[in-house]
């Protein structure tokens, strides 16, 4: 063999190996796995047990390796199985067993608690909506059969609640006491205050804001949720820490176009500057067919947006918050604020990679992971506790002819953590 030949062999070999070794999982580990158990509504490709509940059977890409968590699912419970159901599937391929019961599935068939964590998906299936337009899915139900349990056999296991807690206040403000007086580590919530951010910020701990706004698309009860989550991970390190929200006013249709041009927020509207901060972030901001480039016009975004809604939130500290679904305008979420004494909004866009790897999915499941392995959650489970009661506040304002509603059970205390948790690499 000629040396020319002898090294190019050498090099496609090194090659080769390295291109294996960076498709291996970057944490082999001989330790006993945490055994998982995952309680769903439905399992199916593109609901929320395919994004969330497969991390933990075929690991996730981070920071440039493929991560394997030291977890196992060892049993599931499905609630709804549709004709494009995976969980049968998945169960086969993995080993792991469905049950026909919550109980069942965290006592792995036996008579005592056998599983190490439990992660909770209420998302998709056929479920009826309350008489506010809340799809009724049964996370409460979930998490309640799961404290039986824990209270019947002595023993606990940290919980994840993908999404919000419950449709109802009072089913929330439960699951977050039940956690606390039975000292189990409970973490719930949505996928943007943990995915990546451009630019990659944070809101300055103990800031003092004057004004926010997050612009986002989707429907009430759903993407709402996820916008307010937006505007929660960041206002909450306001200066004095969270003290919840006293009032919050839902509009619909043209009271939105109308609180646009009050163009100001103690007129009834909110900061254009602010407004504007957020489509500058979008990267899918609507364009005509002919005008591409372009900054939209207010006939435009009228034209477009076919049903605005915006929610006026009003917190304890005097902090005006207005949270907007504009869809036919944007298909993204970003976030802008006013902070005192600085003449530039802080502006950010919470990116979400696209179908099918849905890295952002693989974010928020880091930070359960995060929970299971070490007993703690890494944010305030109130959060989720106050944009959940926000979510039905602004739902019944809706129903209600538009009106504010007075808030004060949604006076939610709590501090967060001065480290960042999205993710920055």
């Amino acid at each position: 063999m000629r040396r020319r030949n002898f090294l190019g062999t050498m090099a496609a070999g090194l090659m080769a190996g390295s291109i294996v070794r960076a498709a291996a999982p970057s944490n082999v580990s001989t330790a006993p796995k945490k055994r998982l158990a995952i309680l769903t509504t439905e399992w199916r490709y593109e609901s929320h047990a395919w994004h969330m509940g497969e991390r933990f059977l075929v690991g996730y890409p981070r920071e440039g390796h493929w991560h394997q968590p030291p977890i196992e699912v060892v049993s599931a419970y499905v609630d709804q199985f549709p004709s494009n159901d995976l969980s049968r599937q998945r169960a086969e391929e993995f080993g792991f067993k469905i049950y026909p019961s919550v109980a069942e599935a965290l006592r792995q068939g036996g008579d005592k608690l056998a599983v190490d964590a439990v992660l909770i998906i209420g998302e998709h299936g056929n479920y009826k909506d309350n008489e506010f337009g809340q799809r009724q899915y049964p996370r409460y139900e979930f998490f309640d059969q799961t404290r039986k349990v824990y209270q019947q056999d002595g023993r606990t296991a940290p919980i994840f609640n993908d999404k919000h807690l419950s449709w109802k206040w009072s089913w929330a403000e439960e699951m977050v006491r039940v956690s606390k007086e039975m000292n189990f580590a409970f973490n719930a919530g949505s996928s943007l205050p943990v995915t990546w951010r451009m630019p990659s910020i944070d809101m300055p701990y103990d800031a003092e804001i004057d004004e926010a706004i997050s612009v986002a698309f989707g429907g009430i009860d759903s993407y709402d949720f996820h916008a307010l989550e937006v505007l929660q991970c960041m206002v909450e390190r306001c200066k004095g820490g969270e003290k919840g929200v006293v009032a919050i006013q839902a509009l619909r249709g043209n009271a939105v176009w109308k609180a646009m041009n009050a163009a100001s927020w103690k007129d009834g509207g909110w900061d254009p500057e602010l407004f504007s901060a957020c489509l500058c972030r979008s990267q899918t901001l609507a364009q005509s067919p002919t005008g591409s480039h372009r900054y939209p016009t207010e006939q435009q975004i009228r034209e477009w947006v076919k049903e605005p809604v915006a929610y006026r939130i009003e917190y304890s500290d005097g902090l005006k918050a207005t949270m907007l679904l504009m869809n036919g305008l944007v298909k993204d979420f970003t976030f802008a604020a006013r902070l005192k004494n600085q003449k530039e909004p802080l502006s950010t866009l919470f990116y979400l990679p696209p179908v099918p790897n849905v890295a952002y999915s693989a974010a928020l499941m880091a930070a359960a992971e995060e929970t299971f392995l070490t007993g703690k959650a890494p944010y305030p489970i109130e959060r989720t506790l106050l944009t959940s009661g926000l979510v039905e506040a602004a739902c019944q304002s809706l129903t209600k002819d538009q009106t504010r509603l007075e808030t004060p059970h949604l006076t939610v205390r709590y501090s967060a953590p001065k480290h960042s948790t999205f993710w920055q690499s």
